[in-house]
């Protein structure tokens, strides 16, 4: 008998789909993929991005994901696999979406192995990739320069939100107010994409501040913890067991990056390869202007921060290699590589030195980059609070919280028992 080979018996992604299949994609990044839905449904496309996160999706992806890949995959299989049983779908016109970066990271063979998992039960469905790196030539989404400049806006207003949010929930005076004002902004970025004027980032990005701002918030001093790691678990509830709602029901501000902040470090990979090897130089040339150009709006967007409000302003990437350069080499740049650390770093010198650092099972360029530079970090800084928390399906939420908790009992100076330190 001759064995199944889904490379070439999977179904691909036609042009003529746009017309009739829905396209679903997975919940990682909660306030950016409402923008990138309505960015991606003015081209044509109808989208539509999941939100099931019962404990059923967990017991998919171990059913169709060998337990020894990485957590985010089996979370982002297991997501598919749940919404296609729920029969909601017509299996016959339903497509999935899925990005690549390209790098070293073992995301780069995700669609691999959801296809594989996929076809075996829902034969019509393909798979689609959205990747900047050439990647599935045959069921790659089209990338055309207008889509390209719609989905960069939807990071940099997506990371506005994020950020405004994130300094408002917990000190809002009126409970709800800060919800309000992030599904307002949503929903009006949106529809400035379905008129096609989203182009004046300066006067959205001020609108967006000013909203926030404006909610009566209380002037309590809560604990602030970052939250740094590999890019599905730092930002998807799936993937870190709602560490953000967590920490606020703890009382603390949670800190999370920006999404830009990675896309940069992305790029940058490509114009240090060029740098340091000296291979692809004109591609490394094309990268650092396309890194010159979203670096000088990040710092546009940190002057409007300054100018217009009281909230702490982004950082700066430029610093972050600063930081970066102080821990480890900017040529590591397996997984979040230099990332980790350089936000790290960055979070102690802007007053936030209490740091969870989320690790996927199986993710081992984020346990060297992540746990491996703990050590040299509370050298540079002895006072930093730093706790390593492991996200995979066999893991303990309790034991995560509690090892949280153990941190947050550190930074507000509270005593605790050496059997509570063992936990």
């Amino acid at each position: 008998m001759k064995s199944f080979d889904y490379t070439d018996s999977y179904p691909k992604w036609q042009k003529s789909m746009k017309k009739t299949h829905k396209i679903l994609i997975p919940d990682m990044l909660p306030y950016h993929f409402a923008l990138f839905e309505a960015a991606l449904r003015q081209e044509g496309y109808e989208i539509e991005t999941l939100h099931n996160t019962s404990r059923t999706v967990i017991d998919e992806g171990l059913k169709h994901v060998h337990n020894d890949t990485c957590y985010p995959c089996l979370c982002v299989v297991g997501q598919y696999i749940d919404a296609l049983k729920s029969g909601k779908y017509d299996l016959d016109k339903t497509a999935l979406l899925i990005t690549q970066t390209g790098g070293g990271c073992r995301a780069s063979n995700y669609l691999s192995l959801a296809r594989k998992a996929i076809h075996s039960e829902f034969p019509t469905v393909p798979l689609i990739s959205l990747n900047f790196s050439g990647l599935e030539k045959d069921s790659s989404l089209p990338l055309s320069i207008r889509l390209i400049l719609k989905l960069a806006y939807c990071v940099l207003y997506g990371d506005v939100i994020m950020w405004c949010f994130n300094q408002v929930k917990p000190y809002e005076k009126n409970s709800g107010d800060a919800d309000k004002a992030r599904n307002n902004a949503v929903k009006v970025v949106s529809e400035l994409f379905a008129k096609g004027k989203y182009k004046d980032f300066k006067q959205v990005t001020t609108n967006i501040i000013s909203d926030f701002a404006s909610i009566p918030r209380s002037l309590e001093k809560k604990i602030k913890v970052g939250i740094v790691g590999e890019i599905y678990v730092k930002y998807s509830s799936l993937g870190n067991n709602n560490l953000e709602k967590m920490l606020l029901k703890e009382g603390c501000e949670p800190v999370v990056p920006t999404l830009l902040d990675f896309v940069l470090y992305t790029i940058l990979g490509k114009v240090n390869d060029a740098r340091m090897y000296g291979t692809h130089k004109l591609m490394g040339k094309i990268y650092k202007f396309v890194y010159d150009k979203l670096h000088k709006m990040q710092l546009e967007i940190r002057e409007i921060f300054l100018q217009t409000s009281n909230f702490e302003p982004p950082h700066d990437m430029e610093h972050l290699r600063k930081c970066a350069d102080t821990v480890i080499n900017q040529g590591v740049k397996m997984g979040e590589g230099w990332l980790i650390p350089a936000e790290m770093a960055a979070f102690y010198e802007s007053g936030v030195p209490n740091i969870v650092c989320a690790q996927p099972f199986g993710c081992l360029p984020n346990h060297i980059v992540g746990k491996g530079t703990i050590r040299t970090l509370k050298k540079l800084h002895p006072d930093i609070n730093i706790v390593a928390i492991d996200y995979d399906p066999s893991a303990s939420s309790v034991n995560q919280e509690n090892r949280i908790k153990l941190m947050l009992a550190a930074a507000r100076g509270e005593a605790f028992s050496d059997t509570n330190k063992a936990v």
